[in-house]
């Protein structure tokens, strides 16, 4: 902070004596003699309010908010913006003020006043611009030193633009880039701050030989995000990349500053989705700035990345609950979060005593409540474990959220919730409508601290244990076949970080625009459940086939699809909203929906819970499908089916008791 206060000095004065300097050589330029003498003579009087003025104008118009090492053309209309302000006020002063009270005629003049305007601006961008120059040549002296793999970048010119400028400033580091190709055709033949454009995506087999003949060969293949577009063929890029056997990468961010930036191998699951939703950075660094944060389940795959996501956006402490002591010593131990306030500990939801003790001492401002069973078979056959923790552990949770007053407590839910066909759908809704029933409660509490309790409702998420699209790539490695349930089957997908910032962002409203919501008819109008649009659902026959063509074979003449027919538990289609759920407008908010809360009077809620205790204990599974049939009446509609023995095929990369979010395998 001390230094950053230093350096606004040293450009504060730099301006300032830049306006002083470019007054003086107006004078000195224009006029001489006797002329000259004269205004020199009235400088002391006259150019220090005006360099004073000066240091105000260039404030407003934002001059010290950018580094001289980033000085770019919105910098530099800064500066013209301010010199014109400056000349317009000498303009006034001269021929309103000075020729007629002062002196009698003008001290300026509008030929000076145009020569200063130009000299302001001279003095002011030019040495900015020069110092950005040179540490431009410096960074790409070290780039140059450090640079140790010949690469090609592929992507439109804007893309490529800024990754260039990543790779001179060091932000990724190690690469030579060598040369550029651009799914547009206008623009082979044009260089880009230095590297040359020489051809098309189908020009790649001929480049990387021209380049081999000419003593440079080509080690790694760069995507930007338009190099993945559809309209791009990225299935064809990535066929010409592996017959080259050329690793190809993509680029993790373009955002501000390049700051999120880094390279990622290119999975077939990056070309399954449709553009990644945007999101609003500044509102999810308000929320989570200084703030303390509990994730349940936080070892797992969606709530390892919640963790991380909420230390990027600023939260001062960050506590992982997780009952499996692998999972608490993998999240602990990523580098990204190896020096952040992360700790861990070691807890069951089912037990409240001690989830209630752990969230106590903490005091957690939000919490993240991504614990859960989740594997459709599973939870088929062992139905009491999965009432066990996705109903009374996510009670527990609300209980233990509610008792230290938490701001709010976002329950991660599946969309297999609505009209549910499975055990892992029925809990899950159940759970929902307990936590409608806490917040609707907290509602009728006045002012606005009270906790608020809400769910969101994911769709497959691409990287998460039991994902679709993992099964799929082992199978097609081992030669086939690929075993699809049923093909006319359709799912949504999202990926782990949308997922997390989903979350994040729903968290967000549920504690500024929908934390107070009028009462229409005595009913609650706030949101309670969020879901992200996630575009159209993807069918998974033809998930299986491209994935199987993207590795380079041809279905069913090299890789063989099995159909094995819908398991229990599972439907053809996904549903996001129920049809009695109330959707509600988030205005401002891209990419997400939202409906009002749907549930039970706690008194009726409470028997039911009660019910379900009785039930587990018994394990008289026709009771507790009973309790779930009057809660969830479309429960009472699915198709009957005998007790699935666990798919082996799931259970290879789940070796533990799962604790995290989404949907089941959808194969």
């Amino acid at each position: 902070m001390q230094q950053r206060t230093y350096k606004n000095a040293v450009m504060v004065v730099h301006d300032c004596v830049a306006t002083a300097l470019a007054v003086i050589l107006t004078f000195v330029f224009r006029f001489n003699g006797e002329f000259l003498a004269e205004r020199l003579h009235a400088l002391p009087l006259l150019l220090p309010p005006f360099v004073v003025f000066a240091g105000f104008v260039y404030t407003r118009f934002k001059l010290y908010r950018t580094k001289w090492r980033f000085a770019s053309l919105p910098d530099l209309a800064g500066i013209v913006r301010a010199a014109s302000v400056l000349a317009l006020t000498l303009l006034v002063i001269d021929y309103v003020l000075v020729s007629t009270t002062m002196y009698g005629f003008y001290f300026f003049g509008k030929i000076a006043i145009g020569l200063y305007w130009v000299l302001q601006i001279f003095l002011l961008g030019g040495p900015r611009l020069a110092f950005r120059y040179l540490k431009y040549a410096r960074s790409r002296q070290s780039q140059a030193r450090a640079a140790t793999t010949p690469t090609l970048l592929l992507g439109r010119g804007t893309d490529i633009e800024i990754l260039v400028r990543a790779i001179e400033s060091g932000t990724i580091g190690r690469l030579a880039p060598k040369g550029i190709l651009s799914p547009r055709s206008d623009e082979t033949g044009q260089t880009m701050r230095g590297v040359p454009v020489l051809g098309a995506f189908a020009d790649l087999e001929r480049v990387v030989a021209d380049l081999a003949r000419d003593g440079t060969p080509v080690r790694r293949l760069v995507a930007v995000p338009s190099a993945l577009a559809p309209e791009a063929e990225p299935d064809d890029l990535i066929a010409r990349a592996r017959r080259l056997g050329l690793p190809l990468s993509r680029v993790t961010s373009l955002g501000e500053n390049m700051r999120d930036a880094g390279l990622a191998p290119l999975e077939i699951e990056d070309l399954l989705l449709r553009p990644t939703v945007a999101i609003d950075r500044p509102r999810l660094e308000r929320l989570l700035t200084g703030a303390r944060v509990i994730v349940t389940g936080g070892g797992g795959s969606i709530g390892s990345e919640i963790c991380a996501r909420a230390v990027a956006f600023g939260a001062s402490a960050v506590l992982v609950v997780e009952s499996s002591e692998p999972a608490l010593h993998g999240i602990l131990s990523r580098p990204d979060l190896a020096e952040a306030r992360v700790t861990g500990v070691l807890a069951d939801i089912r037990d409240a005593d001690r989830l209630n003790a752990v969230f106590a001492e903490f005091r957690p401002t939000y919490v993240f409540h991504a614990a859960a069973l989740k594997q459709v078979p599973f939870l088929e056959r062992d139905w009491t474990e999965g009432i066990k923790t996705n109903v009374f552990g996510s009670i527990n949770v609300a209980e233990a959220t509610l008792a230290v007053h938490a701001r709010a407590l976002v329950m991660i839910s599946t969309d297999k919730a609505i009209e549910p066909v499975s055990q892992l759908g029925a809990t899950k809704r159940f759970a929902e409508m307990v936590a409608q029933a806490h917040d609707a409660a907290q509602g009728c509490e006045p002012g606005a601290t009270a906790t608020r309790l809400i769910a969101v409702r994911f769709g497959n998420v691409l990287g998460s244990v039991g994902s679709v699209v993992p099964v799929f790539k082992a199978q097609i490695a081992r030669g086939g076949p690929v075993t699809v349930t049923d093909p006319a089957m359709v799912r949504y997908f999202m990926t782990v970080r949308e997922a997390a910032d989903l979350v994040l962002t729903a968290a967000s409203h549920a504690d500024r625009e929908a934390r107070v919501a009028p009462r229409v008819d005595g009913a609650d109008q706030r949101a309670a459940v969020y879901v992200l649009k996630m575009g159209q659902p993807v069918r998974i026959g033809d998930l299986a086939e491209r994935m199987i063509r993207l590795a380079g074979f041809e279905p069913g003449v090299d890789i063989e699809i099995v159909h094995t027919g819908s398991r229990p538990g599972e439907r053809l289609n996904e549903i996001l909203f129920a049809r009695e759920e109330p959707r509600v407008a988030l205005d401002g908010i891209d990419g997400v929906m939202a409906a009002r809360p749907v549930f039970a009077d706690r008194t009726v809620l409470d028997g039911w819970v009660a019910r379900l205790h009785a039930a587990v204990a018994a394990h008289d599974r026709e009771a507790a499908e009973t309790v779930f049939g009057e809660a969830i009446p479309d429960f009472r509609n699915r198709p009957s089916a005998p007790t699935p023995e666990p798919d082996l095929v799931i259970s290879v990369g789940s070796p533990r008791n799962v604790l995290e979010p989404t949907a089941a395998l959808p194969h």
